[in-house]
């Protein structure tokens, strides 16, 4: 499928985490510059906080403010005018979650570990309708190894964290909840692989969950790596995709997939959905730093909470 795409910014510095607004513009998350931004309609851009380390996901909460995944920053590579983000910087103390009042610009720190172990590289989040949230931690990479991923889930209040899946052994990154909010989603990074865990009827997971061959969705058949995703209204998860730059869009139960081929930017991080009609998708080109739009096939999901 071929799609027409408009540039709506340029410049950014690797771009993630985009959150569309209903007057049309969009929050993200510059995370070379260590940045909440805004780009307005006509591709104006805002810094509304400085946050160190590495932001890399955000989502509105019930409050009305901005929580953040980050990653605890990069070394980063600049390679033929492109930026990529690299192995764990020598400063690295941790990951965390923060809150961010977009009016003030005040930044909180709500969690920096679970059970004693620091966040490894919080990624992406989602917030259930009961305001409470699930978040992916990716790891870190060095030069000899790696973390583990996993999924966790806490609340806004910093009172509650829990790690609900563990490892994800290729990093967990994008996250999303099904229309019905019955089923949660995870892109694993490197394999390109999708998971997806069946939620209780009180919104929980069962204790003792792997990423293991029972929960896996969608497995391809060539080499990609999976970065974030969002839901379309009709159940589909569109996960963006490092390599071909593109977004593959995979079926509920797993058993269809299409791929649609986005720009000449290797790594297509995350796509969001906005608009009136929620046919408005908004995508990320980290390493060329560019914001683009396009008319969705399909309408995207609503998120439980937006502005």
């Amino acid at each position: 499928m071929e799609l027409e795409f408009h540039e709506m910014a340029s410049g950014l510095r690797f771009p993630e985490g985009p959150v569309a607004l209903s007057d049309g513009s969009v929050i993200l998350l510059e995370i070379e510059r260590q940045t909440l931004s805004r780009v307005l309609v006509d591709g104006t851009v805002q810094v509304l906080a400085n946050l160190n380390g590495g932001p890399n996901g955000a989502a509105i909460g019930p409050d009305g403010a901005v929580y953040v995944c980050n990653n605890g920053g990069f070394n980063w590579v600049n390679r033929n005018n492109r930026i990529f983000p690299g192995t764990q910087p020598d400063h690295f103390t941790g990951g965390s979650i923060q809150r961010v009042d977009i009016s003030s610009g005040k930044v909180d720190t709500l969690y920096q570990e679970c059970s004693g172990r620091i966040l490894r590289g919080p990624n992406d989040i989602v917030f259930a309708k009961d305001g409470s949230f699930w978040f992916t931690d990716l790891g870190k990479m060095r030069d000899r190894d790696r973390d583990y991923g996993g999924l966790y889930f806490a609340n806004i209040d910093g009172t509650q964290i829990e790690e609900k899946i563990f490892p994800i052994p290729g990093g967990g990154n994008g996250v999303g909840l099904s229309p019905d909010g019955k089923s949660i989603y995870v892109a694993e990074t490197s394999s390109g692989r999708l998971f997806g865990w069946q939620l209780e009827n009180d919104g929980s997971l069962q204790d003792g969950l792997t990423a293991g061959f029972r929960n896996i969705v969608y497995t391809p058949n060539d080499y990609i790596n999976f970065d974030s995703l969002a839901i379309e209204q009709n159940g589909n998860i569109c996960v963006a995709t490092i390599g071909p730059g593109q977004i593959t869009v995979i079926s509920a139960n797993g058993e269809t997939s299409e791929r649609i081929t986005v720009g000449d930017d290797p790594l297509i991080t995350n796509i969001c959905f906005g608009g009136p009609d929620m046919r408005t998708a908004y995508i990320t080109l980290s390493s060329t730093g560019r914001l683009i739009t396009c008319r969705w096939p399909r309408p995207g999901l609503e998120l439980n909470f937006h502005m």
